[in-house]
């Protein structure tokens, strides 16, 4: 079954041109040029990826990640941003927001088409058939791998497909400190497309959500993260 691509972009060249070359490379694609018509798609549909442009007339591409990443239906669907901005802090503020990595303009289409395919190929990879539930902290932390839940307290979390990842691989191995790049092995294997730097900002974002039990992940400095019960 062909993976639907949804993409958002104003300029109209690009859209066609995005639209052309993924259909060849065997996406379906859903292309739109305004928000409504976007989020109008997405009451009804759910797309395996979305490309998000960034910069939007009369509209920011980062709030309309910002409220997909918090709608619980649509927080799971991987975003890839497309942005004419170069700087580090722009990319590093769409990456809290939950998504999965980003395109800076001009782009080339093969490496698009690249980093599209290893994000789909990590969603697919995190197989539930090697679930079962994790508990932790006499039961105030707990991990379900078949239902991709994680709840604190007994209150259920709304984790990133990447922060739960993450979460379960520090939790596989209690104490152990984790590199920054086995981690980044860890997500997306030897397809690494993303900066270390990438890891610190899905970090942060997860202890965040992880609220009172934010401590349990401990960072060591220059190496990576760890996760401790104490």
């Amino acid at each position: 079954m062909l993976k639907t691509i949804a993409i958002l972009d104003d300029e109209e060249d690009i859209l066609k041109l995005l639209q052309n070359y993924l259909n060849k490379a065997g996406f379906s694609v859903k292309a739109f040029s305004t928000p409504e018509s976007f989020l109008r798609y997405l009451d009804h549909h759910r797309p395996d990826l979305i490309l998000l442009d960034l910069m939007l007339p009369g509209s920011d591409g980062l709030e309309i990640c910002r409220y997909l990443k918090k709608t619980p239906e649509k927080a799971s669907i991987p975003i890839i941003m497309l942005t004419a901005r170069s700087q580090e802090a722009d990319r590093v503020t769409g990456l809290e927001l939950g998504a999965d990595d980003y395109v800076t303009k001009p782009f080339s289409l093969r490496e698009l088409e690249a980093r599209i395919k290893a994000i789909l190929r990590r969603q697919e990879r995190h197989d539930p058939a090697v679930g079962g539930k994790k508990v932790f902290l006499k039961g105030r932390l707990e991990i379900d791998r078949e239902k991709y839940e994680v709840r604190v307290d007994g209150q259920s979390l709304d984790l990133s497909l990447t922060e739960f990842k993450i979460l379960d691989l520090l939790t596989s191995r209690p104490g152990r400190v984790f590199e920054r790049d086995q981690i980044l092995t860890h997500l997306w294997g030897q397809e690494k497309v993303v900066i270390p730097r990438t890891v610190d900002v899905h970090v942060r974002h997860l202890r965040e959500k992880l609220g009172p039990l934010s401590s349990t992940i401990q960072s060591v400095r220059g190496v990576g993260y760890k996760f401790e019960e104490n």
